[in-house]
């Protein structure tokens, strides 16, 4: 579902300014999950990552797929992206999973949208508190679901590996303050990670329906809530 709208994004942002190539940046692509099928468009990625085994696990993927002259793997992290990245220089950026992880989320999101260019778009993942509430209280863990409801940063606990989670409010607020206009949000995982994987595994067509039933909940608001992670596709005005 992510994949889809960050490609059909990319492709309205070309027909806007009718030219073919864009400029993309992927902070904390890793390993190319987004950056080598955004690159296969044709058009050019910086992968901004701090792990060097990650980066060079890029460079392979991208040269197994003929892609490497429009790949670039830059070692850094949010922090010293105004070091790396020219400002105004960016046509999409894709944020996933990096907002759970940095000092400052606020500063990490405005540092990403003063690469891009007016009119640039932002792919946003981040973890969602109130789906991790739901997850916990399921598997019965009643004290850590409550935790993680009232704690500022959505973790149930010490032993929580998540070091923080958003509601789509926080996200609205961190694009808002980025000068993001949030043009849509989408619930991902909302059932996946609920259902039995013996289900899945076992029901012939199950995953196939399973896939279906996530991409028709994902954009519906009354779902989000209990989706693992939200994604946000925003616009720099």
């Amino acid at each position: 579902m992510v994949w889809e709208v960050v490609r059909t994004a990319l492709e309205r942002r070309v027909a806007e300014l009718d030219q073919p190539v864009l400029d993309v940046l992927d902070t904390g692509g890793g390993t190319g999950n987004f950056a080598v099928p955004v690159a296969k468009l044709g058009h050019r990625v910086t992968v901004v990552d701090p792990s060097p085994d990650a980066l060079f696990a890029l460079e392979r993927r991208a040269a197994e797929a003929g892609v490497t002259e429009l790949v670039r793997a830059v070692q850094g992290d949010t922090q010293t992206l105004p070091e790396l990245i020219t400002p105004d220089s960016v046509d999409a950026v894709l944020c996933h999973g990096v907002l759970e992880v940095v000092d400052d989320p606020a500063e990490s999101l405005g540092h990403l949208a003063a690469t891009l260019r007016k009119g640039g778009l932002v792919s946003l993942l981040a973890a969602n508190r109130n789906g991790a509430v739901l997850a916990r209280a399921l598997a019965g863990h009643f004290e850590e679901a409550r935790t993680v409801l009232g704690a500022p940063d959505g973790r149930w606990g010490a032993g929580d590996p998540m070091p923080r989670r958003f509601t789509t409010e926080e996200l609205h607020g961190l694009a808002r303050a980025a000068g993001l206009r949030v043009e849509s949000v989408h619930g991902v995982r909302v059932f996946a990670d609920l259902v039995p994987g013996v289900l899945v595994d076992t029901e012939p067509g199950a995953m196939e329906a399973l896939l279906k039933l996530e991409e028709a909940a994902a954009a519906e608001p009354a779902f989000h809530a209990v989706a693992t992670q939200l994604h946000l596709l925003a616009a720099l005005d």
